[in-house]
């Protein structure tokens, strides 16, 4: 054989790859490559994931409004308790001090009388004793002028001295010195002596 024959033999045309029909692959399920259906799933899910951080974000600005509005309120709560509370000790007194305006004006009408004989002059006193005990009374503070008998009470009393007595031991003898109290806290205990055991 020739060498043009054996060329001839050994060279086999190359097969041609039958063209696609379009309409072919979509009969058989197929769908074309790089078509915008490939990315439709990716973009629904982008909008939903979008709609969602629009959402919160939306909640998170509402929040964070409402953090600074409570953040005033509490400071304009405090604001207006500091103002209660420098108010009240500047003018706690005030009530008080005008009850004992008239017992001053008892005092003075007194001393300024003259000639008045020792009955009008203790009289004129113990008027003005009553008005001061009123005062006081009408402001919560109170005596502590324990009985004699009475039990001895270390939160109200204070002993002096403890004397052979005709009564129960640990109780008050006499009171020497009237205690005070105000608004039941304990301002001065009455001095007594206390009746010693048997």
């Amino acid at each position: 054989m020739s060498d043009q024959n054996v060329q001839a033999q050994g060279e086999q045309p190359m097969a041609t790859a039958p063209a696609q029909d379009p309409a072919a692959n979509e009969a058989h399920g197929a769908k074309p490559a790089g078509g915008a259906a490939d990315f439709a799933p990716a973009s629904a899910e982008d909008a939903d994931w979008q709609e969602q951080v629009a959402k919160l974000s939306a909640k998170n600005a509402e929040l964070a409004d409402q953090f600074l509005r409570s953040q005033a309120e509490m400071q304009n709560v405090r604001r207006r308790a500091e103002d209660d509370i420098s108010k009240a000790r500047k003018f706690a007194i005030e009530s008080f001090a005008e009850s004992l305006l008239p017992v001053c004006d008892s005092l003075e009408a007194g001393l300024a009388h003259q000639g008045g004989t020792p009955e009008q002059i203790r009289e004129g006193a113990e008027a003005t004793l009553r008005q001061l005990k009123a005062a006081l009374e009408r402001n919560k503070v109170l005596e502590i002028n324990p009985a004699a008998g009475a039990k001895f009470d270390p939160h109200q009393h204070q002993a002096i001295s403890v004397v052979p007595a005709d009564q129960e031991a640990n109780t008050v003898v006499t009171v020497l010195q009237k205690g005070y109290s105000i608004a039941e806290r304990v301002l001065r205990p009455a001095l007594v002596t206390v009746a010693a055991a048997r």
